[in-house]
This record gives C-alpha cells, sequence and structure tokens, in this order.
C-alpha cells in the first residue's frame, strides 16, 4: 500500500509528484525542528514575478505544523532562511507544538459532550433580555 498511497492520496505525506518536482525543479532550503523540508523553485520567478516555495511536511498534512517563522518564509515576508531572521531564543518561550484540535489531547472544557455534558448551573449574575423591557 505504500507506493499506491503515495500516487493517490495528498493528505499523509507527500505524493510522488510532488517529491519528484521537489527533487527536480526544487532547491531544498531548509528544515525545521520537526523535520518538515522546506523548498523554493530553481526557476527564479513565477508569472506573478513570486518566488515559488513550499513544504514537504514529515507526517500527515497539516498547515499548522508549519512554526511561525517558517510560514513567514513561504508567504514571502522575507527572502532570506528564517535562521538569519531569528533573534536569539529567550528563556520564557515555549517550544513549537501543532494543533490538537480533532485529536484526543484537543482542549475539551467543562460541559463538553466528551465529558459527560454536565455544566455548572448559571448563578445570578446572567439577566435574559426581553423586547419589553
Amino acid at each position: 500500500m505504500g507506493l499506491l498511497s503515495k500516487i493517490f492520496t495528498w493528505w499523509d505525506g507527500a505524493t510522488i509528484g510532488t517529491l519528484l518536482n521537489s527533487g527536480l525543479k526544487g532547491e531544498h532550503v531548509g528544515t525545521d525542528a520537526q523535520g518538515n523540508r522546506y523548498y523554493r523553485a530553481k526557476k527564479p520567478k513565477n508569472v506573478d514575478g513570486r518566488e515559488r516555495r513550499w513544504v514537504i511536511y514529515n507526517g500527515a498534512n497539516d498547515a499548522s505544523r508549519v512554526p511561525a517563522e517558517w510560514h513567514g518564509w513561504l508567504h514571502g515576508t522575507f527572502d532570506g532562511v528564517p535562521e538569519s531572521f531569528l533573534p536569539p531564543a529567550r528563556i520564557f518561550e515555549v517550544d513549537y507544538t501543532p494543533n490538537a484540535t480533532g485529536t484526543p489531547a484537543a482542549y475539551r472544557p467543562q460541559g463538553a459532550l466528551e465529558r459527560g455534558g454536565k455544566r455548572a448551573r448559571a448563578t445570578g449574575d446572567y439577566e435574559a433580555w426581553s423586547p419589553d423591557a
């Protein structure tokens, strides 16, 4: 199933076409901490005058797995690779974590159906709107 999944699926890693295109028409620019690989076209500019840039995900294709500095590079905010533009890390900065929505690790507040659906009763600080008031 490995070869067939590479041919037909785009949501679980890069397809064969994208991998071949990256090797033939792309120049590897860098890799982030999660193993995502970033490329730019060897041809200088597109028809609209912009450089084509793309990412090959290490695992499932999920845009929330692209760190902020590489997101800026992908969208042409700056021309150089992110390492040359980043300030030194501060001690209070937390390591990047991908979006957990839709996974078992997602946040589920009190009263969510996944936690039994029991909410705390409303207190007296709420007053219902009335059109007559």
